[in-house]
């Protein structure tokens, strides 16, 4: 069985002097921007500290602020993480006898698939979690598209490049 293609080989078959005949750049929505973050963090940081006015000068102000500050310091975490794993995204390009797909993932290696467009189906199907579960199939493996996408959106990617395999396939 051969191996998945890693970054050296993805880049010396991409590299080439004809233009794909078809080319995606997949990212993920980030809905919440910088200045969004900072609006979101001081308005819960003064949302938080406004009960503790009516401690001001006891004991239980000292008891209450390390909780608060750790609930603070959790949000601050979690959304910046969350901004972290929006980098993840998906670069698909096909040409007449390669179709490549490049996954960039945020906490781990990148992920490379390349195959012969003839030989390679889409499925776009209903799972249990999933709607409009949309994978590749070729060179013995079958690969997940557009996890980070809505339905919709993965409907119409599969229409794409359904028609661009199908377009490959004509002689």
């Amino acid at each position: 069985m051969e191996h998945p293609p890693n970054a050296d080989h993805y880049n010396t078959a991409t590299n080439r002097s004809d233009p794909p005949l078809f080319e995606r750049h997949l990212k993920a929505h980030r809905s919440l921007s910088n200045q969004g973050f900072v609006v979101t963090i001081a308005f819960t940081a003064s949302a938080l500290a406004l009960p503790l006015v009516a401690f001001l000068g006891t004991f239980a102000l000292w008891t209450l602020l390390p909780y608060l500050g750790a609930a603070l310091a959790a949000l601050w975490y979690f959304i910046r993480r969350n901004d972290h794993d929006g980098t993840l995204g998906e670069h698909i390009r096909i040409w007449p006898d390669l179709i490549a797909v490049h996954r960039q993932n945020p906490r781990s290696a990148d992920q490379y698939w390349m195959a012969n467009p003839y030989w390679v189906t889409t499925r776009l199907r209903k799972t249990k979690t999933v709607e409009n579960y949309l994978t590749l199939k070729g060179q013995g493996r079958e690969i997940e598209l557009g996890a980070f996408l809505t339905a919709a959106e993965r409907v119409t990617l599969d229409k794409e490049i359904t028609a661009q395999l199908n377009a490959c396939r004509q002689p």
